[in-house]
């Protein structure tokens, strides 16, 4: 059946109108991002609240769950959205096998609106890369612009305007994990490009020159190896340091076996294009 919640669905939607806004000025860019964030929080902000009535298990949330929010900010709770409603009336013009009533995971086809902005910052922060500042401007350029996109995404959470919600990709999760972004590129620009300290990196650019396959063998085999690891080794062993740690340690257990395929894959020079 068609579907368009899923995070390549958002990316590859963005994409099409990122690629317009590419040959745009960057003053152009900017305003397209602000007007995304102040229109995508005003178009939830307006939908109305579901009634006291409402079945909050006939969309997939317990009532009592305790991730449900109050006041203002209900307008962004889970599977009672605008998103929500707006994936009920769409995607059922399509054929499918049952009646869309909500996604497990609250995941949206309207957020590939605020992951537009998001692209947009990425956009502006390349510009500012190839740009003729000087070294010391493009670094700050990226420390200021980190701060600000975290100092506004958290305050405006702390105090109800927005809250920072992944999977539907608020404005302010747009602002807050963009402002980590800008302050994690200035610190690989720097330690990188600026300081030439390359050879720590050479994990990650294993996984970057191989991103499609890194993907795909992450959807195709991640399972598969987290369930032969716990078969062949048993459980136990990624609770050596407690409970709350298993999934982290297991985790990191499948990402180190995925990574080793890369890496041959790397050694080889096979790398997967489109």
């Amino acid at each position: 059946y068609f579907t368009f919640e899923d995070t390549l669905t958002q990316i590859g939607l963005g994409y099409v109108f990122l690629s317009l806004l590419g040959f745009r000025p960057v003053r152009e860019q900017w305003a397209a991002m602000v007007v995304i964030l102040v229109g995508f929080w005003a178009a939830f902000a307006l939908y109305p609240l579901p009634g006291s009535d409402f079945d909050w298990a006939a969309v997939g949330v317990p009532k009592d769950w305790p991730h449900l929010l109050t006041g203002f900010e209900a307008h962004w709770n889970k599977n009672s959205n605008l998103a929500w409603a707006f994936d009920v009336w769409f995607l059922n013009l399509f054929p499918r096998e049952r009646a869309f009533l909500y996604n497990d995971g609250a995941w949206s086809t309207l957020s590939f609106i605020p992951t537009l902005a998001t692209m947009i910052l990425g956009l502006i922060a390349g510009g500012v890369l190839r740009s003729d500042r000087p070294v010391a401007a493009r670094l700050r350029w990226l420390v200021w612009a980190g701060i600000a996109g975290l100092a506004s995404g958290w305050l405006l959470g702390a105090l109800g305007v927005c809250p920072v919600v992944k999977r539907i990709w608020t404005p302010t999760f747009t602002l807050f994990t963009g402002g980590w972004c800008f302050l994690f590129l200035a610190g690989f620009y720097y330690a990188i490009d600026v300081r030439g300290r390359k050879a720590w990196a050479f994990p990650l650019v294993v996984v970057g020159m191989n991103s499609i396959a890194a993907y795909c063998t992450n959807w195709v085999g991640a399972s598969f190896i987290g369930d032969n690891l716990a078969r062949h080794l048993g459980t136990g062993v990624f609770h050596i340091l407690g409970d709350a740690y298993a999934p982290l340690l297991q985790g990191a257990a499948v990402l180190l076996l995925l990574w080793l395929v890369l890496f041959w894959m790397y050694r080889r020079r096979i790398f997967l294009r489109i």
